[in-house]
């Protein structure tokens, strides 16, 4: 009987045992459900939070599944403006009405004269030649064009100086040492920041990476590249004053994309950007500097392409490229370029003269036939005369990538 009790005790104590175990294994199990549930209620409301600075998966960070793209968070921009002095007056102030009549009227007459291409001088043709604005004084943007971008020309102009330190014929960048460089463009940077004040001026460098020549070279494609310890030197030069550095290419026989890809370890760089001169572009039994060149429209886009790439891919600062043309048929199939949420485009204008001749080339070439930003150069040996901020800015649009060579 002592041994009947004694095995009726051990079984309560197994069944107490083993009902133990099984209820800690219940609050375990509790436990985690619990831990999990609260975990995704963090992930479908929590992380939205997150998701709209660009780090969560959240519907409103526009992560995750069936959250559309993610959102960039935008990199810190790697340029200062210079300040406009004490002195600066507004926009409405600096340009006169004599400016305006000059810039705009030239540019409207001119336009008439090219829509209507009868003799005479054109003028009775335009309806109206004064200067009647597309956009108001100082707007840089085209009629109707947007920027989504945080590219630099977003809220400020630039300002650029043009050449190669391999020659002194080709731009003032080759004609003076870098410091003393740098000094005179930072000075000519300051009289357009004081000139606007409400956009204040960025300096620049534009650097001719790739020189057409006029002897078709070891490859045929009648281009150098400029050497990159050069490019080095100058990449390095406008990142320690705060400035941007702008890559041009002369293209020769070979396409856009050979050229601009040979510059990507530079294009990587956060103040970085990218010019091409379309006039050098030339065909087959053709030499730069000899026939005048052309680039197709779609050719120039598939740059803007690859610079929204690298912005992506490497989350850069938003790029730049800028087109040079000096005569209508020179960039074909403008229609097709078109800027992205990452790199804003620039038309820009060359070509050296008077003042009526380069106010109704701009019209010609970037108001009439509208992008998104206009750029206008400027030379301080050929032109005459060499036209004043005030009278630049008078320009409908007001250009945003002035050039000096």
């Amino acid at each position: 009987m002592d041994s009947s009790r004694r095995w009726n005790r051990h079984r309560r104590r197994r069944r107490n045992v083993i009902v133990g175990v099984i209820a800690l294994a219940a609050v375990a199990v509790a436990l985690v459900l619990l831990v999990n549930a609260c975990g995704g209620q963090q992930e479908g409301t929590g992380n939205t939070g997150e998701g709209a600075n660009g780090g969560g998966n959240g519907a409103a960070g526009g992560g995750g599944e069936g959250g559309g793209e993610e959102t960039r968070e935008e990199p810190e921009q790697p340029f200062a403006a210079l300040e406009p002095s004490a002195e600066a007056r507004p926009i409405s102030e600096s340009v006169s009405a004599d400016d305006t009549a000059l810039a705009v009227g030239t540019q409207n007459a001119s336009a008439g004269i090219d829509q209507y291409a009868d003799e005479g001088t054109g003028l009775e043709t335009t309806g109206d030649p004064g200067p009647q604005r597309s956009v108001p004084l100082g707007e840089t943007l085209l009629e109707g064009k947007e920027d989504p971008s945080n590219g630099p020309l977003k809220n400020n102009r630039i300002v650029a100086y043009y050449g190669t330190p391999t020659s002194d014929l080709m731009g003032i960048l080759g004609e003076y040492e870098p410091e003393e460089f740098m000094r005179l463009l930072k000075e000519q940077t300051q009289a357009y920041s004081d000139a606007d004040p409400d956009r204040p001026a960025v300096p620049a460098i534009e650097f001719i990476a790739t020189v057409a020549q006029r002897d078709p070279g070891p490859d045929g494609l009648y281009v150098a590249q400029v050497d990159p310890e050069y490019t080095r030197q100058y990449t390095d030069l406008a990142r320690e004053n705060d400035a941007l550095m702008i890559l041009d290419v002369q293209l020769g026989r070979a396409s856009v994309m050979e050229e601009v890809r040979l510059l990507e370890e530079f294009l990587l760089e956060p103040h970085v950007h990218l010019a091409i001169d379309t006039e050098y572009a030339i065909e087959e039994g053709e030499v730069p500097g000899i026939n005048l060149g052309s680039v197709d429209g779609a050719e120039i886009q598939e740059a803007v392409e690859y610079l929204d790439g690298l912005v992506r891919e490497h989350n850069l600062p938003d790029k730049m490229l800028m087109v040079h043309q000096f005569e209508r048929g020179i960039v074909t199939n403008k229609e097709a370029i078109q800027p992205t949420e990452n790199v804003q485009v620039v038309l820009h204008a060359d070509g050296f003269g008077g003042a009526e001749a380069k106010f109704s080339k701009y019209g010609l070439l970037v108001r009439d036939e509208p992008i998104q930003y206009g750029g206008f150069k400027i030379f301080y040996k050929q032109d005459t005369p060499v036209l004043e901020p005030e009278q630049v800015l008078a320009l409908d649009p007001a250009p945003a990538m002035i050039t000096y060579q």
